[in-house]
């Protein structure tokens, strides 16, 4: 029996490498199992000591844990939520571990939080290709996705919910009534249930979830869009528009809601400085806003990790590969020189929240214990899956059986005895006195797609055993 590890990453830069390796061993720590006598037991991912177990958590966590070669499954977590499902439908934001009770926070008594049950669901599929759980799961967002409907939509085809349902409360958004961040997720929501009726083959499903997707579109794209700024925002009860932009305006790229103008402008924010192009990508507040605070200060500028990904993987949907490697790159940069001032990676910690506009954690005297320290919920979507993703640059499927590698230029990198279910492959590039090389070693056949930026593309079938090919042969 070949004992199992977490896959390993090359890449030139040793440190990447490292915090890679390292965030690994830390996630042990947010391995909870409840104690005996615990309502939610078995093994589950939660921050350290917390007497909750979240939605968000168990929704971005997923991202990564599908990258542990099933030594941390992702859907445990996931599974606590759709146990817990009420009658109505009701799924909760947050469980107390102990009583299994929900817990809703200040200012959310419906205990909501953003809708995105099936974008997790719709990853996992493509990195477990386990048809079987999308038939499982299927029925219980669709309960969910019904319970959201009856209780928050509103007649002009909106959600009104709180601004702590958005994950992102701040005072600069006070009055708003129809987030733009929640309204998007919802978005995002019906896309990827569309997508999973489409897995079984589920066409009046598919065709109801699609028709809501684009009815939400059209409305978000009337209601939301500010074509003076090229933005989007919230709105109020009259649905005037909020005009601050925060790093919620970006959802939209993720549920492919902009036009390529529309994307164009917005993505164009993240470049600039005046905006979202700060030292350390993104600030959660433009930095032009009055509000916008150099210290963080939760939402008026702190970078988080978690929205950061988000903003990236909005970057994939309209193929700007090389600002998403170029942002995420830089991002963790930042992450690794904020762990300890003495510039010691070995010692620091990674944290909740960052400073935009130089590294170190980010500041707010006011609130008891902010940022957390290693909130592997968040850090390990950059360290671990935005390193594989975009940094080393590789996507999966395990239905389809593809490997797609989309790098800029060509580097020293690669990964190592990654599992693709029963398939263990490594992928690696080097330079040899014949140039640069592709080594590939798997157990059963995939297709490869390498996508050298502008240069060239190429799909080819990759047998099993060990193979190599030159780029310049492409």
């Amino acid at each position: 029996m070949v004992k199992r590890d977490f896959p390993k990453i090359h890449f030139y830069d040793q440190d990447f490498v490292d915090i890679y390796d390292k965030t690994w061993a830390w996630i042990q720590d947010c391995w909870n199992g409840g104690s005996e006598k615990s309502a939610i037991q078995g093994k589950f991912f939660s921050y350290p000591g917390s007497p909750m177990v979240l939605q968000a958590d168990a929704i971005f966590s997923s991202f990564f844990l599908v990258y542990s070669n099933r030594i941390y499954q992702a859907h445990p977590t996931l599974d606590i939520f759709y146990e817990h499902q009420e009658p109505n439908g009701a799924i909760r934001s947050a469980y107390n571990i102990e009583t299994g009770m929900p817990e809703a926070e200040l200012g959310n008594p419906d205990g909501l939080a953003l809708p995105l049950f099936s974008w997790a669901e719709f990853n996992l599929y493509h990195k477990t290709a386990n048809k079987k759980r999308v038939k499982d799961v299927l029925p219980i967002l669709h309960r969910y996705m019904q319970w959201l409907d009856g209780e928050f939509r509103r007649p002009n085809g909106l959600y009104e919910v709180p601004l702590a349902a958005t994950g992102m409360p701040s005072p600069c958004r006070e009055g708003t009534v129809y987030p733009v961040d929640f309204n998007t997720a919802m978005a995002v929501s019906g896309l990827y249930m569309s997508a999973l009726a489409d897995i079984l083959n589920d066409k009046e499903t598919s065709f109801q979830y699609k028709r809501q997707y684009f009815s939400l579109k059209t409305r978000i794209n009337r209601l939301m869009w500010d074509n003076d700024d090229g933005f989007y925002y919230d709105i109020d009860q009259e649905e005037r528009k909020l005009p601050v932009k925060t790093i919620a305006g970006y959802w939209p790229l993720l549920a492919e809601i902009p036009n390529d103008d529309k994307a164009e402008r917005i993505i164009d924010k993240l470049s600039d400085p005046r905006f979202f192009g700060s030292p350390h990508p993104f600030p959660s507040m433009a930095v032009n806003e009055r509000d916008f605070e150099e210290s963080g200060k939760g939402f008026q500028g702190s970078v988080y990790p978690h929205l950061t990904f988000m903003v990236i993987k909005g970057l994939e949907r309209y193929q700007r590969w090389d600002l998403a490697r170029e942002c995420a790159t830089r991002h963790l940069y930042f992450v690794l020189d904020s762990m300890s001032p003495d510039g010691n990676h070995h010692k620091g910690n990674l944290w909740e929240a960052y400073l935009p506009l130089k590294e170190g954690p980010a500041q707010w005297p006011e609130k008891e214990g902010f940022p957390r320290p290693q909130y592997l919920t968040f850090d390990a979507l950059s360290t671990i899956c935005l390193t594989i993703e975009n940094i080393v640059g590789l996507f999966i499927s395990l239905p389809r059986k593809t490997v797609d590698w989309i790098i800029p230029n060509l580097e020293i990198m690669g990964v190592e005895n990654l599992s693709l279910k029963k398939n263990m492959i490594t992928i690696l590039s080097n330079k040899s006195g014949r140039g640069w090389e592709i080594h590939m070693e798997s157990e059963k056949l995939y297709y490869f797609t390498i996508n050298i930026l502008g240069k060239k593309k190429k799909t080819l079938p990759i047998p099993s055993g060990k193979c190599s090919m030159l780029i310049d042969k492409l």
